[in-house]
């Protein structure tokens, strides 16, 4: 199960934060999403746990617990919604269709 960590210190480090969710059972990855500019956390990052009851008892822990001064909010990984998804060629815009030629959007 994939845990989302939010409200995080900018100083805690996957290591810091690989040892607060492994006091309840194994952890296989652990990532504080950085700034690529600066390296610098955003404040938020990701854990997985194989074991969904070991994953659930960390969440109910630690959800409003304070870690490295700051009060986090732990809940279970959401995917982003397919319109904040970047990339791909899919645009919502032009296109071929192959029997009418070119579809473009007509503004006025």
């Amino acid at each position: 199960m994939e845990i989302y960590v939010g409200n995080l210190a900018y100083a805690t480090t996957d290591d810091g934060l690989k040892a607060a969710f492994a006091a309840f059972g194994e952890v296989t990855a652990v990532r504080v999403v950085t700034d690529r500019m600066t390296g610098r956390s955003k404040g938020f990052g990701f854990v997985t746990m194989p074991d969904a009851a070991q994953a659930q008892a960390a969440i109910d822990a630690l959800n409003g617990h304070e870690l490295d001064g700051r009060t986090v909010r732990v809940n279970e990984s959401q995917p982003k919604p397919r319109e904040e998804r970047r990339g791909g060629f899919r645009g919502g815009r032009g296109g071929y269709d192959r029997d009418r030629g070119p579809r473009r959007e007509t503004r006025w």
